[in-house]
């Protein structure tokens, strides 16, 4: 049995050794002289690795990662070809490789309590690539350190063509270039809308003129992740998309005492009217519907007034100002009043009946064919021009004044 096996082994060592050389001679017939560089055997020599060198800040698996500043590629001896920062969701932060392609940061803020997964590519001098991948997580601010933009407009409604849309923050903004880049206004025609900064808690956006009827406007809210102030992060991370209704404005005339109202530029009915007293003069300026009320308590108290009036019961009040400026139903004083005085204490009064049961009266007509975001432009008061703060009356800014900060 030894003996034979030993046989075979050598029979085997005989087939390989004339195979081997068979393989030889037809490897030595089929290549030219000198077509091996290594000078061995017709084998391919094992390819040389890429000498680009990826560097990843943070370190893969690290957590706790600021949401701005902490993430840099870079690389040696080589350019980046691809860098791709994507969240669990799938969403990519933007980002671009530098122009020397030896560098990438994010342009903006990552968001907060996300984990990302960092792919990165790069090529050698010689074209040989190198790829490279990490993840990490970015903190998760307490409930104190947050700040959100409490917004007016509501997703799917219509408001008429002097709508400004306006965030407050409830905390103070001092890297208000970081949140003005996070928050932005978009139309479907394109037409530039800029925000403009009223002290450190206020942004309100709106366009050079007045919107045009039937525009589709979107406010994107990317502030998750902003540094808003210094420990400070936003939190909201949205889309509110609204429509623009048709064209009304409106010119209270404290002389004539009078309300016009314009659809599309033309005159579409005259009102009788009765502004603010003599010692009571409305604000002049064009003052944007903020808010419908069937019935609204009025109280001077709240008005810095005293104790001049307590209406509980005032029909078909809609808000013109955060100072307390309405256009309402009156029913306590004569018909024959509006159109020839003016009685109220500063707003705009229509007659009306009392609980505003009447829909025919001027106040329910004005009620009832009228959208928040509509104008209403009071002139010849003797007062001053309303500030542009007081209220969504922005419009009273000309377009260099709001586009100034």
């Amino acid at each position: 049995m030894i003996t034979v096996r030993a046989t075979n082994v050598a029979k085997r060592g005989r087939l390989a050794v004339g195979l081997g050389a068979v393989l030889l001679g037809a490897s030595a017939c089929s290549g030219s002289a000198g077509a091996q560089p290594n000078g061995g055997g017709g084998g391919s020599a094992a390819p040389t690795a890429s000498q680009a060198v990826v560097s990843v800040l943070p370190k893969n698996g690290a957590t706790g990662v600021d949401t701005s500043g902490a993430v840099k590629v870079s690389v040696a001896k080589g350019k980046l070809t691809k860098v791709a920062v994507t969240s669990s969701d799938g969403a990519a932060a933007d980002g671009a490789i530098s122009a020397d392609g030896r560098s990438w940061v994010p342009s903006g803020a990552l968001r907060t309590g996300t984990r990302y997964t960092v792919a990165t590519t790069a090529t050698d001098t010689a074209g040989r690539t190198s790829v490279r991948s990490s993840t990490f997580t970015t903190l998760t601010p307490a409930a104190s350190a947050l700040a959100y933009g409490v917004f007016n407009v509501d997703p799917g409604a219509t408001y008429g063509v002097g709508m400004e849309v306006s965030l407050t923050f409830t905390k103070p903004v001092t890297d208000q270039a970081a949140v003005a880049k996070a928050v932005t206004v978009t139309t479907d025609s394109q037409v530039e809308v800029r925000g403009h900064w009223f002290g450190s808690q206020r942004l309100d956006f709106r366009p050079k003129d007045y919107w045009k009827p039937g525009t589709k406007v979107t406010l994107h809210l990317k502030l998750d992740g902003v540094k808003t102030a210094s420990g400070v992060y936003g939190k909201q991370y949205k889309d509110v998309s609204f429509t623009i209704g048709r064209s009304q404005t409106s010119v209270a005339d404290n002389t004539a005492h009078t309300l016009k109202i314009y659809r599309d530029g033309a005159l579409y009915k005259t009102l009788p009217a009765s502004l603010g007293d003599a010692q009571h003069t409305t604000y002049n300026g064009k003052m944007v519907i903020m808010e419908k009320q069937q019935v609204v308590d009025m109280d001077s108290r709240t008005v810095g007034l005293g104790n001049d009036y307590r209406i509980k019961d005032v029909p078909h009040g809609m808000r013109l100002s955060t100072s307390g400026t309405y256009t309402h139903g009156n029913y306590w004083r004569p018909v024959s009043v509006f159109g020839s005085q003016n009685t109220s204490h500063g707003c705009v009064g229509l007659h009306d009946v009392k609980g505003g049961g009447d829909p025919s009266t001027p106040a329910a007509w004005f009620y009832n064919h009228s959208l928040i975001g509509d104008v209403v432009q009071v002139v010849h008061s003797p007062d001053k021009t309303i500030a542009p703060d007081n209220g969504w009356n922005g419009w009273n800014m000309s377009w260099s004044q709001w586009t100034s900060n």
